[in-house]
């Protein structure tokens, strides 16, 4: 297509005024592609990295769609599904479809977890166009009967791996199978592991397949930095390089919840002004973070990999990997937070000696040797490396959770802790006994792929969820 407006895509005049007011002129690739298939009728597979203009591309052929010959929902029903695996993703997704449909007269709602139940159920009682939802709230509402999904003629799974890195996927399944055959589904992966190429195969019918970057590759404007620091002089060159003025709006990254908290507690003793944000904030003190640095109010927002895809915020100069994900996969999604829209942006990571299996592979899936870079700290005392090594040696149940006793009911399954989590604390989305770089714990229950857990892990998973 020579004519790259959104116009020549056959975009309705409604959605072309509200486009034009946020100066939307040009759309983006996987949006030039998908627009015209998805307005056609047609399924899509789109295998895209994060701030792409993924949701457009789904979101203004679902609004046009959904305008034409508009009929009232019913009580409890909802014309189109979508699901997002994070509370911050689906909020953003609702708030972008809101932008985009301004001039139309279509009803949205969003279901998820961490707040009460109570409006959500009252919303649903009237009927909606569009519901956005996490897995496990909606599983829930339905289940109650407060939700119906019969009447659902389009359905929308963004953000597909990260369901199933964060082990929602088989809730994703159930609600599947409980919507009509005969709809319009498009899934959306940044990658492609053998349980979403299943999953596509369950609930899309000679899709339409598109694919914007290579799977595992890295946002090409975003510079990526290397420092190889000791663990405990992590904190010391986070407070150093902040000194530097253009760190203007900056997203650190940590493994745990735990460790999001230290990193803020610490920012805030050295004068930065910083939030954390994680799986234990409640739903309002999370979009409260979010506004505070969308606002400029907060310089540093520190996050667990539970908000690397639900953070949609322009002009982030920096992304500070402070502890490197387990999974190589998250580095792509976190260094993605910048370069978004089209600018351009820095991801500076932090590897110390435990790290460097998570670093192979990283540099395996994104097929790119990081630049590393000295830094000017004074080298650690002999009492600081013997400080470290024994942290990296430490015996997996030689911790506690924060809590007098530790553990609840005689401590941890057997197998323990991998020695990589920042002194035992398990990564946020994580079980106990996961996986070490190039290969699994000995012992106890172990992460499958798919993210599914043993039994005994039900009610949790289902907690978890509603997340």
């Amino acid at each position: 297509m020579t004519d790259h407006t959104f116009a020549a895509l056959g975009v309705a005049e409604p959605i072309l005024r509200s486009l034009a007011a946020e100066n939307y002129t040009t759309p983006t690739p996987i949006q030039t592609r998908a627009i015209p298939a998805l307005l056609a009728g047609k399924d899509l597979l789109g295998i895209a990295q994060t701030g792409t203009g993924k949701t457009a591309a789904f979101g203004i052929p679902l609004l046009q769609k959904l305008s034409i010959g508009h009929v009232p929902p019913r009580p409890k029903e909802t014309k189109a599904l979508i699901l997002a695996p994070t509370r911050e993703l689906a909020v953003q997704i609702e708030q972008s479809l809101r932008v985009y449909g301004r001039f139309l007269n279509l009803k949205r709602a969003v279901i998820l977890g961490g707040v009460s139940q109570y409006s959500q159920v009252q919303t649903m009682s009237r009927g909606v166009d569009i519901l956005v939802a996490t897995p496990g709230r909606l599983l829930d509402l339905v289940n109650q009967k407060h939700v119906r999904l019969d009447a659902v003629n389009t359905f929308i799974v963004d953000e597909a791996d990260r369901m199933l890195d964060m082990g929602f996927i088989r809730d994703v399944r159930k609600l599947v199978a409980a919507l009509p055959k005969q709809r319009q589904s498009m899934l959306f992966s940044a990658t492609m592991p053998d349980d979403v190429v299943k999953l596509v195969g369950d609930m899309l019918n000679q899709p339409e397949r598109i694919e914007v970057t290579p799977q595992g590759r890295t946002a090409d404007r975003v510079e990526q930095k290397l420092y190889y620091v000791p663990a405990l002089q992590k904190r010391q060159l986070l407070t150093h390089l902040l000194k530097d003025n253009a760190m203007h709006r900056v997203i650190v990254f940590t493994r745990t919840k735990h460790g999001a908290n230290k990193v803020a507690a610490h920012l805030a003793k050295t004068g930065v002004v910083s939030d954390a944000i994680h799986g234990n904030k409640s739903q309002n003190a999370r979009q409260n973070a979010l506004e505070r640095f969308r606002s400029g109010k907060a310089r540093v927002l520190v996050a667990t990999d539970i908000a690397a895809r639900g953070i949609d915020i322009d002009d982030i100069s920096h992304v500070i990997n402070f502890e490197l994900p387990n999974e190589p996969e998250s580095y792509v999604h976190r260094i993605g937070r910048t370069a978004r829209a089209g600018g351009e942006g820095i991801a500076i990571s932090f590897c110390d000696s435990a790290e460097k299996g998570y670093l192979r592979d990283i540099e395996k899936l994104t097929r790119n040797k990081i630049e590393v870079v000295p830094h000017d700290l004074p080298p650690p005392t002999e009492a600081d490396l013997a400080q470290e090594r024994a942290l990296n040696q430490r015996p997996p149940h030689a911790h506690k959770h924060g809590k007098p006793g530790g553990h609840k009911h005689g401590g941890h399954k057997p197998g323990g802790h991998k020695p990589h989590n920042g002194g035992g604390h398990r990564a946020e989305g994580q079980q106990h006994g996961g996986q070490k770089p190039g290969g699994q714990q000995p012992g106890g229950p172990q992460k499958k792929r798919n993210g599914s857990r043993p039994h005994w892990h039900k009610n949790r998973d289902r907690k978890q969820s509603a997340a």
